[in-house]
């Protein structure tokens, strides 16, 4: 599997041409090529690409004064985001990084797992530069700029909350580690995915969907409710909505369906909270917690499997003999 970086080649489309999701000829091009990671073509954002930026920032602005997360808000208000035409990235950069040191790094579209929490590990957020379609502003068929800039960078410039991430992306680096000491194929294959599924629930019920118990009631920190302003109202009203505090093993064996308002959501108390739950993670993966979580979704893709195995920095073989049946030791 070789992943590539740079700009696509052949006929570069037109200025103003857009860069609407699924609708972008820039990002065919790259996939097509196999770039991942690319640069922000900013000028073939159309006027109507800013425009649904700012609509979706004003209809956003309501509902995160009321929903969101205290941090989250505070991120807002430092960025300052304009209404009038989509951020570039250069720009989020030198405001981000030297707050926490993450930097969004433009992408082609989906990366798979181990490249992304490898990014996390790097303090880097991969960032898509496509925005949604304006006529249907709360459907995503994939992550967009807005969901991406809107709904994420605001919580990385949170000090705490980017430390969770990192260690979330060695969590991973770990989970890596580990299936290279483990000699028998089948057996590496089979505990791997069930890291890997794993890994993606924490995510999911965490970073994209999470709340965080505040003075006042429950708030919303995860981007998926932060860049929807359907769901965010729904996370916190609806009454068919089941909150539970976090609990690890709950999470770790839920499954969760991407195309509809999200039935179970966890609230963790803060972001010193998630961080020990991301640090507990690492420590029931090294314990072999992880191998046998619940079947069902997500699927585990053949290149997620295929990321750890071959794009991670750890030879299989590597480690064979240390720790209990193929475990790697665990550092605190």
């Amino acid at each position: 599997m070789m992943m590539r970086q740079g700009a696509p080649g052949g006929a570069r489309p037109a200025p103003g041409s857009g860069l609407t999701t699924t609708k972008a000829p820039f990002i065919e091009e790259a996939r097509s090529s196999r770039l991942v990671f690319i640069h922000q073509p900013y000028e073939l954002y159309s006027s109507q690409n800013h425009t649904t930026w700012g609509r979706l920032l004003e209809e956003m602005e309501g509902r995160w004064r009321r929903y969101a997360s205290a941090p989250f808000l505070a991120g807002v208000e430092r960025l300052q985001f304009s209404p009038l035409r989509i951020p570039r990235l250069e720009d989020v950069n030198g405001f981000l990084e030297p707050l926490t040191g993450f930097r969004a790094h433009a992408v082609s579209g989906y990366l798979p797992s181990y490249l992304f929490f490898d990014c996390l590990r790097r303090r880097e957020l991969p960032t898509t530069v496509t925005i949604r379609d304006a006529a249907a502003l709360d459907y995503l068929p994939e992550p967009d700029i807005f969901h991406d800039l809107a709904g994420h960078v605001p919580m990385h410039t949170d000090a705490a909350f980017a430390r969770a991430l990192v260690r979330l992306g060695d969590c991973a680096a770990a989970a890596a580690r580990r299936a290279a000491a483990i000699a028998s194929e089948g057996e590496r294959l089979r505990r791997l995915t069930s890291n890997i599924r794993a890994l993606a629930r924490f995510f999911w019920f965490s970073i994209e969907f999470g709340l965080v118990s505040e003075i006042g009631g429950l708030k919303a920190y995860g981007s998926g409710l932060l860049s929807s302003p359907g769901e965010i109202e729904h996370a916190i009203e609806a009454p068919d909505v089941q909150r539970f505090p976090f609990q690890l093993e709950w999470v770790v064996n839920q499954t969760f369906e991407i195309d509809r308002y999200q039935p179970i959501l966890f609230a963790i108390e803060s972001f010193d909270h998630l961080y020990q739950m991301v640090r507990e993670l690492e420590e029931w993966l090294h314990f072999g917690r992880l191998d046998n979580v619940a079947a069902g979704e997500p699927t585990v893709r053949e290149e997620d499997l295929r990321s750890f195995l071959v794009l991670s920095p750890f030879p299989l073989g590597e480690g064979q003999g240390e720790g209990r049946q193929g475990e790697a030791p665990y550092a605190k």
